[in-house]
């Protein structure tokens, strides 16, 4: 029992990120009316189980020794750091704000290792540069194939049923890519502060736990943010949301190869804001992505303030 106590808040957590990145997924495929959300949904919650436990490991050896060598040396001390990362994700999904689940258990393991002096910086600006370029990657690749397809296609081509068919089929291959990297990449955010050196659970129980929380995460509460990922932030036609999956779908699985994990809300925005750019600035609603901006920085900060309060409490009543 003390085992799922203290994993309990890493399942919470991971329960918020899918009700989070499953409009990462297939958010703008169900924008366009092109993918059903039903359907939508079924396929991101198989595909993260699969693609935590077959490539997850890679991060969630990061994470774990990252939490462990900042101070997270017990369960309790887990228990405390993913419920303060949870509970920020959880309040920025009520505000239908996209935000990182990185950043909110980068930031939420900072506070805990500065509460007790030994904060990891030189991991966490590795941290802080991977949320530079995700975004930036993301809409540079976006752009440049939104720019390819408009030379390679014609109007004529674009009315075609083969032509919305094709579209169709790239929807659900960088639907099910994105789902597979989401489990991939974005698991040791879940559970993998559970692993390592701390051993409460083994790289493989640590995949399986957090792939099935981020899938019913999906399954349960992640139609709230679909609006926002989709047509607020900028007009997409059904071929620039299907390119803007693929352009998300490849950066966080080029980041899920090498064992950092990323987010995919910040890829998924930058690669809708480089489909929009494509026709012009004034393309895209900036009023929006102000608000998103400001939950990318807010969020690891105020996670980092709360926990390294409860870091303190921790220690003065231990």
């Amino acid at each position: 029992m003390e085992l799922v106590f203290f994993v309990s808040s890493g399942v919470f957590l991971g329960w918020s990120l899918g009700t989070q990145d499953a409009a990462n997924v297939f958010g703008t495929a169900v924008a366009t009316r092109v993918v059903k959300y039903r359907t939508a949904i079924i396929l991101t919650a198989i595909f993260v189980v699969i693609g935590a436990l077959l490539n997850g490991e890679a991060g969630i050896a990061n994470i774990s020794d990252y939490a462990y060598e900042s101070g997270v040396t017990t369960g309790l001390a887990a228990f405390l750091v993913m419920l303060s990362a949870a509970i920020f994700c959880t309040v920025m999904t009520f505000l239908k704000l996209t935000v990182s689940t990185s950043q909110c258990v980068i930031g939420s393991i900072l506070g805990w290792g500065l509460a007790f002096g030994s904060a990891d910086f030189s991991r966490t600006t590795g941290f802080l540069s991977a949320w530079i370029i995700t975004p930036i990657g993301a809409l540079i690749i976006c752009f440049l194939l939104c720019k390819l397809s408009e030379k390679l296609l014609s109007g004529r081509i674009q009315e075609l049923v083969a032509f919305d068919n094709a579209v169709k089929a790239v929807y659900y291959i960088a639907g099910i890519l994105s789902a597979y990297s989401l489990g991939a990449n974005n698991v040791a955010n879940a559970t993998g502060i559970y692993a390592g050196k701390l051993e409460l659970l083994s790289p493989f129980a640590a995949a399986a736990v957090g792939g099935v929380a981020i899938a019913i995460g999906v399954l349960t509460y992640s139609k709230r943010v679909m609006h926002t990922v989709g047509n607020s932030i900028t007009a997409l036609s059904p071929l620039s949301g299907a390119l803007v999956v693929l352009s998300c779908a490849i950066t966080v699985f080029i980041y899920a190869l090498i064992g950092i994990p990323v987010s995919q809300s910040q890829a998924v925005v930058g690669a809708i804001i480089g489909a929009g750019l494509v026709k012009g600035v004034n393309n895209v609603d900036f009023k929006i992505l102000r608000k998103i901006f400001i939950a990318w920085f807010g969020t690891p900060t105020l996670a980092a303030l709360f926990t390294f309060l409860l870091g303190l409490l921790y220690k003065a009543l231990s």
